[in-house]
């Protein structure tokens, strides 16, 4: 029997797709009435998370953050049976996952991260990306469990808070490529040109083909033989801020981009791939 702790709309739907899959479910959340609407797909909603947990040979979560991971864990322990494997899909900070690791194990307990990339249905649909890390010895098993929660899972390694680790850094690039969207919104404001025509310069401009090539310079540190040299992609910044400034449209995000740039110019790159922003990270 599985326990699931957190019905928001990720957990819900990972229970309807377990439910599915002919599992024998255990619910509970904060608010109770989430938990009870999963009994209309067969699930068992509990009010104390205890009571949840109670018989469970597994439990998952999915719950906001470290503190409300820890809390719930605390009173649900009163309710494991010894033995129980935990698996945590929250998103949380490694230094968290590392200590849960140690102080479930000093209770006899195994503690496994495996966070996700997923939205709500494709957590019904059993696609996107799930993420698992840890000794071979404790993720293994799981493997076979966890596969069908997901399109893909994918084993980032031994270190145990690697998939933690990797949850954060995609979430960055999702964070900083919708705030790049918006931004470009924003010009378009600027310039005059509607949200609808400015979305349709992806119809044949496709950025996300340039990553791998950016991305190898920044981590092998080959910033000579640029593709756009830094002080020419920091012209076009100036042309970006000046005709955003002129329409009284605020920029939240390249105005610091630009001071960036500047600040490696002044190093002297400003010949180099404008990739060497990145510099100081990589090298």
């Amino acid at each position: 029997m599985i326990a699931f702790l957190g019905m928001g709309l990720l957990g819900s739907n990972f229970v309807r797709a377990l439910r599915r899959r002919g599992e024998d479910v255990q619910v509970w959340n904060r608010t109770p009435e989430r938990a009870a609407a999963l009994e209309a797909d067969g699930a068992r909603a509990f009010a104390e998370p205890a009571d949840a947990v109670r018989g469970a040979t597994r439990i998952h979560l999915t719950l906001p953050d470290d503190a409300i991971v820890d809390d719930v864990l605390e009173r649900a322990r009163p309710g494991m049976a010894p033995g129980v494997i935990i698996v945590d899909h929250s998103t949380t900070s490694t230094q968290g996952v590392l200590d849960r690791i140690a102080r479930w194990r000093d209770r006899g307990i195994t503690f496994v991260h495996a966070p996700v990339f997923m939205g709500p249905q494709n957590a019904r649909d059993a696609t996107g990306i799930m993420m698992v890390s840890g000794p071979r010895e404790l993720t293994a098993p799981l493997q076979p469990v966890l596969a069908p929660m997901t399109g893909k899972l994918v084993d980032v390694g031994e270190r145990p808070d690697g998939a933690a680790a990797f949850k954060l850094l995609g979430n960055l690039f999702l964070i900083c490529m919708t705030t790049g969207l918006a931004e470009m919104l924003a010009l378009a404001k600027a310039l005059k040109v509607s949200p609808d025509v400015a979305a349709s310069l992806f119809d044949s401009f496709n950025p996300g083909v340039t990553i791998p090539a950016r991305l190898k310079r920044m981590t092998e540190v080959a910033f000579a033989d640029p593709s756009w040299e830094l002080r020419m992609a920091r012209k076009d910044a100036r042309l970006m801020i000046d005709a955003a400034s002129d329409a009284g449209v605020p920029l939240a995000v390249l105005p610091a981009i630009a001071a960036r740039m500047d600040a490696v110019i002044a190093q002297g790159h400003g010949a180099d791939d404008w990739t060497v922003i990145a510099k100081d990270v990589v090298s």
